[in-house]
């Protein structure tokens, strides 16, 4: 009765505003009816009946509409008629049910905009300013309606975007969703940006000296909340040095101690590279609670990885160049050149595919995730150089520890078991 794309058509404009399932049913009935009463005869009637019904679900609403005219235009009218069942939903509402993180930091209704809060219902017809990340993206679309190009700049209410610095130490710790900023300036954060990567505004985010934040609201508004967390570049400016000496120093007793497993001929020890490195991931992690700050100017930050990266290379190469060539010609040293080759690339390629193609992992993170397990400082030096952000540093520390902790550990445990 009804054609497949009309159809198509007729239930999308029944979803459009967040249905969780929509169905039409078309019927095409011949009917004939006799009445009786007394032992006579009423009536007689017979007829075509003609139709469609459309019924919406959301949550635990059911919205219905019905219509006898199977043209475009009237199977439209009902389609928006059941729609409006699901109409007036709160925003908090909406979160709930989807369950994806998402900031809807401006609201146009009846072509007036404003900063919706909590409690601001959703209407058919509402134009929404959402934020989400990309993985949830599709799942929000096809909840609230389809992405559309709108020119906010146009509004009845002035309204700003900008991004404020965080530079009080007392903010350092803090849970973005503590500090409401909505309920009480009236603002929406949209999102974070901390060394260079854009951060989704979850309200359990823990904000850090350093991030920036990107604020939505009225310019007043915008000012207040810019007063609350800093936005003062001067108080960065100065290098927090006593964060990264207590993190050195706490870092080479940690490398220095000795850890003994049973069975095993010499204890282990995470060295003056494992130490600094799981101290600095546990401070970054858990410092706020220490009140300490971890944000270090980039300059300083740039200049402590270089010194680093050449120290390193000088001491490999002081220690190793004495007796690299005769090592290498005389005996099997090229054979041993050649397994080493093998036993570091193989691995490498297998691992770099899996997590490429069946885990999805970001190609940037993906060359710090191989620079790690290979403990390569110098590969982590030049992913950070050709990536331009700190993605491939992420992935380098998340399994750098595991790795060195696993390399001194599986070299006894080999010849433990060859003996």
């Amino acid at each position: 009765m009804l054609e497949k794309n009309l159809t198509e058509r007729v239930l999308l404009k029944a979803s459009e505003s967040g249905a969780d399932f929509a169905e039409i049913f078309a019927e095409k009935l011949r009917y004939s009816s006799l009445t009786a009463g007394a032992g006579k005869i009423d009536g007689l009637s017979s007829g075509l009946r003609l139709g469609a019904g459309i019924r919406v679900f959301k949550d635990n609403f059911c919205g219905y509409a019905y219509t006898n005219d199977l043209s475009e235009a009237g199977l439209m009218k009902a389609a928006a008629a059941a729609s409006v069942a699901i109409d007036g939903k709160k925003l908090i509402q909406v979160k709930d049910f989807l369950g994806r993180s998402f900031v809807c930091s401006r609201i146009r209704h009846e072509g007036h905009v404003s900063i919706p809060n909590q409690d601001t219902e959703f209407h058919i017809g509402d134009q929404l300013f959402i934020v989400c990340s990309e993985e949830d993206a599709e799942a929000v679309t096809a909840f609230i309606g389809r992405e559309i190009q709108v020119d906010w700049e146009k509004q009845d209410t002035p309204m700003v975007s900008r991004r404020i610095l965080v530079t009080k130490s007392e903010i350092n710790g803090k849970k973005l969703g503590s500090m409401h900023f909505r309920s009480m300036y009236g603002v929406n954060v949209t999102r974070i940006n901390r060394s260079g990567m854009d951060l989704f505004a979850d309200p359990n985010l823990v904000l850090q000296v350093g991030d920036r934040v990107m604020v939505v609201g009225q310019q007043d508004a915008v000012e207040r909340v810019a007063g609350v967390l800093g936005n003062q570049l001067k108080r960065l400016d100065t290098p927090n040095i006593v964060t990264i000496f207590v993190g050195i120093f706490l870092g080479i007793l940690l490398g220095s101690l000795p850890i003994a497993f049973p069975g095993m001929p010499t204890p282990v020890k995470l060295g003056l590279a494992g130490g600094p490195l799981v101290v600095a991931i546990l401070i970054g992690r858990f410092g706020h609670k220490m009140h300490l700050v971890t944000y270090t100017t980039m300059s300083a930050n740039l200049m402590l990885r270089e010194i680093g990266i050449v120290l390193f290379l000088a001491s490999v190469g002081i220690e190793a160049g004495e007796h690299f060539v005769q090592t290498v010609v005389e005996g099997s040293g090229l054979a041993y050149v050649g397994y080493g080759f093998l036993i570091t690339t193989i691995p490498l390629l297998i691992i770099g595919m899996i997590a490429r193609f069946y885990c999805k992992v970001n190609y940037f993170t993906l060359m710090g995730l191989i620079a790690g397990s290979n403990t390569d400082p110098p590969a982590l030096a030049y992913s950070n150089q050709a990536s331009g952000n700190d993605a491939p540093s992420v992935g380098y520390s998340t399994v750098y520890p595991l790795t060195m902790f696993l390399r001194i550990l599986a070299g006894q445990m080999i010849l433990l078991a060859m003996m």
